[in-house]
């Protein structure tokens, strides 16, 4: 059993994105006393708007802080907020506890919980999963690891921002190992979902028949009735963009080449979202991936708000 912390500290939350936003505001109204930290005023101001406090830098937290969620992009970006000129590492409180969510390599959140151990610090590796959404609820699914001292510490926190916790480990890695798995389960569902709705186009079925009669059958996934809608509204207003899913299944290709691994299907939607960027649309939800088959084939997408639509 993990023993609970015997009192409930000051929480930082670094990235007030649409994951850590949310996050941060669910771990406030849980009543815990939450800094946020971003390098964008009108993502400090927004939570600011919700009743929080905000600093600028990742160092301003090290003197407030004994928890700290690091909710950022990538693992240049955790590097960055931890070990750079205005970075955490060196400045907390020996015995604090870092609380990494993004997606990483599975290689690097072990190094990364090693480095932060020889500090003094402790690392659960807590990837998040679950969307903007669920993270404003604080109804977030956890892929956890690390010692019974990380969980203990992190337990206010994981109470408030998570529905799920699954505890898969007692040292980093295997939570960013798992978060991996399921990268390229989501990356290649939503690659197959554009793909099967391309084809559907190409055939001049309705679009929006063709999702009535897909989600009531076998063929269905969360992915394809979660994110077509985006393709029937003609809206790619970024919840979880393309680039996202660039970065994620070049890691799950990473990952396999450190394990002598073959990936051949999480290649090949690497491949689709890889050429959807190279379009432009890296930076649009990830159903865009769809576009790539728009600009093959000419297909005519809906296009209620959707510049590049055929419509």
């Amino acid at each position: 059993m993990v023993e609970r912390a015997s009192h409930v500290e000051t929480v930082g939350v670094i990235g007030l994105g649409a994951m850590g936003l949310g996050t941060a505001t669910a771990l406030l109204e849980a009543g815990l006393a939450v800094i946020g930290c971003d390098i964008n005023d009108s993502a400090r101001r927004a939570f600011e708007s919700c009743g929080g406090t905000s600093v600028a830098t990742p160092a301003e937290l090290a003197g407030q802080c004994g928890v700290v969620l690091v909710v950022v992009v990538n693992a240049d970006q955790v590097e960055s907020v931890l070990f750079g000129k205005t970075g955490l590492a060196d400045r907390l409180a020996p015995g604090s506890l870092v609380m990494q969510c993004a997606t990483v390599a599975p290689s690097y959140a072990k190094a990364l919980g090693e480095r932060l151990e020889a500090a003094g610090l402790l690392m659960l590796d807590a990837p998040i999963s679950g969307g903007a959404a669920k993270a404003r609820q604080g109804r977030l699914s956890v892929m956890a690891s690390g010692s019974e001292a990380a969980y203990a510490k992190a337990m206010p926190a994981l109470d408030a921002m998570a529905e799920t916790v699954h505890r898969l480990g007692d040292a980093p890695g295997p939570g960013s190992s798992v978060k991996l798995v399921n990268q390229l389960l989501a990356g290649v569902h939503i690659a197959a979902a554009a793909e099967a709705m391309a084809l559907g186009i190409r055939m001049g079925i309705d679009p929006d028949t063709l999702f009535e009669v897909i989600t009531h059958s076998a063929g269905n996934s969360w992915m394809f009735e979660n994110r077509v809608p985006h393709i029937l509204k003609g809206d790619y207003t970024p919840l979880s963009a393309v680039d996202i899913f660039v970065k994620d299944l070049n890691l799950v290709h990473q990952t396999g080449r450190e394990l002598t691994f073959p990936t051949p299907v999480a290649a090949s939607a690497l491949q689709q979202f890889t050429a959807a960027s190279g379009a432009g649309f890296g930076g649009e939800d990830d159903a865009a991936v769809v576009k790539v088959y728009q600009r093959l084939s000419g297909i005519a997408l809906p296009a209620a708000n959707d510049a590049e639509g055929g419509a």
